[in-house]
């Protein structure tokens, strides 16, 4: 890298999963949007094809009236060319295919367990994590030996379980997982302003939250608006909508996969009396069968099962978008992800210090689950620094839900890199969603197993 007066060349950045038509695609909009950093991206992915279109896509971006700057992009054949010398390491692969997914989504329902998203927890979200822990075993190991000093950057699920691994398997990195899911809940609280106390024109950085727990169920005790307190505000808000739910999926929207009328949000935080960061979704995995008893129970929660067809059918739409694009036939127009990626790179760069929530080891930021677990939690990013700030823990109701989910992580993780069957298995059938006899749990297991080709 070449360090100038509020601008920093020739960075490299290593984008494992570089065919990707969806986070590569935002990385490359944001990068193109900034005008103080440039450089070159390094595309490696199993499918070479994909990446080879993105090599031509991310170029054609240089000539946009809309860029800023001009970065290089090149697709790479193996995991070493793209890592060796990187500053910048990005991961954001699908561990396995769609196949796998199906399995991990679908197979359990013959038991009566149904899954909403099936990435993070619940017994799809584990045999994924068999699939991706020695994939990023081998991707630590690879950082360790050709740029141990990159900061790598993890978009991949299960995110706690990922990150956990790079640093089990190379105790020195410098990575930190990032999520979306804070953002959609600052989203939301900019929407109640408007409705109940006719606030226009809030943005995500006015709002203060503390914010602990682990990815995808994360939790915040406080949560201010430039010193309002917020809190009673949600109390308004979950009165009035806990009943008829606050804009869900409307019936005639078939595909509305991601839309939620934030019940299950709502319900949590009566319970509880904090409020809960994430969509309905992934929150109703993380406890037993309240709100995925049945797929009758989903529709009165007003959220949906995601199912791994309609992923499909979407990732086929993103293939030929992506022709199109690589043969001129449809222009690209630069726009915001609304990701904070590139922001943390020109933070750890020295270009901007900032705050922000991402996954790292608990150093102590934490202090009700255990430390080096993976936690959520705000960081101050700065020159080449990642520092946790204090969280202080979680009420022990809300923690022992947690610390379920912490332990079971930790076991996914020591049997994934071990190749223990057994432990995996004691892990798969204490997930909170496991509702089957445990003979039923075994069968269900093994052979979610076949049908994924795990290693383990």
């Amino acid at each position: 890298m070449r360090f100038f007066e509020n601008k920093v060349t020739d960075i490299h950045i290593a984008y494992i999963g570089g065919g990707s038509r969806g986070w590569a695609w935002g990385l490359m909009n944001d990068l193109a949007l900034e005008s103080c950093i440039s450089g070159d991206v390094r595309l490696y992915d199993i499918d070479m094809e994909a990446a080879c279109d993105n090599e031509i896509i991310g170029n054609s971006l240089s000539n946009n009236v809309s860029a800023e700057n001009e970065w290089r992009y090149k697709a790479v054949e193996t995991l070493e060319e793209a890592l060796t010398g990187a500053d910048f390491v990005v991961i954001s692969i699908l561990p396995g295919t769609f196949k796998d997914m199906e399995s991990d989504v679908h197979a359990p329902e013959k038991l009566g367990i149904y899954q909403s998203v099936g990435d993070t927890t619940g017994p799809g979200g584990l045999v994924r994590a068999l699939r991706a822990i020695p994939m990023y075993a081998e991707i630590a190991a690879q950082i360790k030996v050709c740029c141990p000093d990159a900061w790598v950057i993890n978009y991949t699920n299960p995110m706690t379980i990922c990150t956990r691994t790079l640093y089990q398997v190379f105790p020195r990195i410098k990575a930190f997982g990032c999520c979306h899911e804070v953002f959609s809940t600052q989203e939301l609280f900019v929407r109640i302003l408007k409705e109940f106390r006719s606030i226009e024109g809030a943005g995500r950085n006015d709002f203060k939250l503390n914010i602990l727990g682990i990815n995808h169920f994360t939790w915040i005790d406080k949560a201010t608006y430039k010193g309002m307190d917020l809190f009673p505000l949600f109390s308004e808000f979950t009165e009035r909508y806990y009943e008829q739910g606050f804009d869900g999926p409307p019936p005639e929207a078939a595909e509305a996969y991601f839309d939620c009328g934030h019940r299950v949000r709502m319900d949590l935080f009566k319970r509880y009396g904090i409020i809960v960061v994430g969509g309905d979704r992934h929150l109703s995995e993380f406890c037993p069968p309240w709100y995925l008893k049945t797929p009758e129970t989903v529709k009165e929660w007003q959220f949906r099962l995601t199912p791994v067809s309609y992923r499909v059918k979407e990732l086929g739409k993103r293939i030929a978008r992506a022709k199109k694009l690589v043969g001129g036939e449809e222009k690209w127009e630069i726009e915001p992800s609304g990701e904070e990626g590139v922001l943390q790179m020109k933070a750890l760069l020295g270009l901007q210090d900032m705050v922000t929530n991402v996954n790292l080891p608990n150093y102590g930021q934490n202090t009700g689950i255990p430390l080096n677990c993976v936690v959520e939690s705000n960081v101050l990013i700065s020159r080449d620094s990642v520092i946790p700030l204090e969280a202080g823990k979680l009420p022990d109701d809300v923690n022992s839900l947690v610390m379920r989910q912490v332990i079971n992580q930790e076991t996914i993780v020591k049997a994934g890199l071990n190749k223990d069957r057994e432990l995996a298995f004691r892990a798969f059938a204490n997930d909170a969603l496991m509702t089957a006899s445990i003979r039923d749990a075994r069968k269900l297991f093994n052979e979610m197993l076949e049908n994924t080709n795990s290693c383990i």
